[in-house]
């Protein structure tokens, strides 16, 4: 019979696999048969980089920490050797890594068990097809491209206007044609001085 501190032991590796599962978007569970040192160590490094937690775990405390959760099914794949591999932040990665790896070194017997996303058990499958999504870095990348395209061509238009219109600055403009006189006005004839006062008629002398 196990030792109280054994207990315990395997008791909070049931409770730190719970909280895992708990807090993990996305997570893969792989048989690990038949991989060398070197391999082992290249996935681990890869599952590293792509920020992705892989250990080897023992069936019967994952067992145990699925038990009466949304993840109850994943415990009738738990035979043989198994290893899980989980992301905090990014759904795709774990699948994309391994199954990334089973293609590159497609003579190991490697498998894939199940997964799990989205607060459910996924198929093998299923799996396969997420790792098929880009990942989150890609997409990132795809949609920083889409936002700044009609920037950028926005910039080049305005850009191809400012050069344009320096150059346009820079010819000799054209000589102004002479602007004609004007044709001095025609002076207004004089007015007619007024016609003196015709004398006023002699008085008729008186009788």
């Amino acid at each position: 019979m196990p030792s109280a501190k054994v207990l315990e032991s395997k008791k909070a590796v049931v409770e730190s696999l719970k909280e895992r599962l708990g807090a993990s978007v996305a997570g893969v569970l792989v048989d690990y048969k038949g991989i060398s040192v070197e391999q082992d160590t290249k996935l681990r490094r890869n599952f590293r980089e792509a920020g992705v937690k892989y250990d080897v775990v023992k069936n019967t405390l994952l067992r145990l920490a699925v038990a009466d959760t949304d993840y109850a099914d994943l415990a009738s794949v738990l035979e043989g050797t198994t290893a899980m591999a989980t992301s905090n932040e990014d759904a795709v990665a774990p699948a994309k890594v391994f199954v990334d790896f089973l293609k590159a070194n497609s003579n190991l017997e490697l498998a894939i068990k199940a997964g799990f996303a989205d607060g459910k058990v996924i198929s093998v499958d299923e799996v396969k097809a997420l790792a098929a999504i880009p990942s989150r870095e890609v997409l990132l990348t795809q949609i920083l491209y889409c936002i700044n395209s009609p920037l950028t061509s926005l910039a080049y238009a305005v850009q191809a206007l400012a050069d344009k219109k320096a150059e346009e600055g820079d010819a000799p403009a054209e000589e102004a044609a002479p602007v004609e006189e004007a044709a001095p006005a025609e002076e207004a004839p004089a007015k007619e001085a007024p016609a003196e006062e015709a004398p006023a008629a002699e008085e008729a002398p008186e009788a």
